[in-house]
């Protein structure tokens, strides 16, 4: 069920990209996409550990190609708040509907019920959609190295650098990695889930966190799931962590949040 998922994913996003340039030509968005407010710094945050000795980007996501349904009646202002009540760096939103259940309406609504900076989370291909992502008003976009050649990689990076975007680019494997940083990629997020096979092991970014450069930033993603997680991740020099699944399936994120911070609930 699960083979063949990302391909379907990007055949998808293929289609809605040219369903949008029907509506609105690429010309158009560019047009409007260098009209936008004040970013907040989602890269600036990560680039020291917070209070706790660490960051977490906490996700709001309802669903997942491999696991289902997490939590369909997610409201996202009010995870939006708790998150930060609870201490998250940052916000990351899905907004890929088809596969995963999001929306840019939930990316506005969790930007406007907060302060935190804020990551689009999708499968962007296409300058189409990082011009959107600028009307939006989000602060990040991720951009998958695995999805894109180098030169669209670099392309992407510079766009977003005109649209003071900051970029946090995936990464899953060694080549992944130089192809980000040959692009000038400075945010590096580690994913320990393989997009293909959707396997995860935490000891993917324990593995590859030697390997960033003095200059990178380093977020482990997918996977973290306790405390221990988190320190061991934390032990091979990552402080930025982007967690979702367990958040949006805790019986209380807030506090749940906490605890992976490491701060004890009075």
């Amino acid at each position: 069920m699960i083979a063949g998922i990302l391909e379907k994913i990007v055949e998808h996003k293929k289609e809605e990209i040219a369903t949008a340039r029907k509506t609105l030509p690429e010309s158009h968005l560019r047009a409007q996409a260098y009209t936008f407010g004040k970013r907040r710094p989602f890269l600036k945050i990560l680039s020291e550990p917070g209070p706790s000795g660490i960051n977490i980007i906490a996700e709001i996501k309802r669903a997942s190609p491999s696991k289902g349904i997490l939590n369909s009646a997610l409201d996202p202002a009010q995870y939006a708040k708790k998150y930060e009540k609870g201490g998250a760096a940052a916000l990351s939103i899905l907004t890929d509907q088809t596969f995963f259940q999001g929306s840019v309406k939930d990316l506005k609504t969790a930007r406007q019920a907060t302060s935190l900076p804020v990551l689009r989370k999708d499968f962007l291909i296409s300058s189409y959609q990082i011009y959107e992502s600028s009307l939006i008003e989000t602060d990040a976009v991720l951009l998958i190295a695995g999805l894109l050649t180098q030169a669209q990689l670099r392309d992407y990076l510079s766009l977003c650098s005109e649209l003071e975007l900051d970029a946090l680019v995936e990464i899953h494997s060694e080549e992944d990695l130089k192809s980000a940083t040959e692009a000038g990629a400075y945010l590096i997020g580690i994913n320990n889930r393989n997009l293909h096979s959707f396997e995860t092991h935490i000891e993917t970014a324990v593995n590859m966190a030697p390997l960033i450069e003095p200059n990178q930033i380093a977020v482990a993603e997918s996977g973290i799931h306790t405390r221990a997680d988190i320190e061991k991740i934390k032990e091979a020099g990552i402080h930025n962590f982007l967690i979702g699944e367990s958040l949006v399936t805790a019986p209380n994120s807030q506090i749940f949040l906490k605890n992976l911070m490491g701060f004890k609930n009075e």
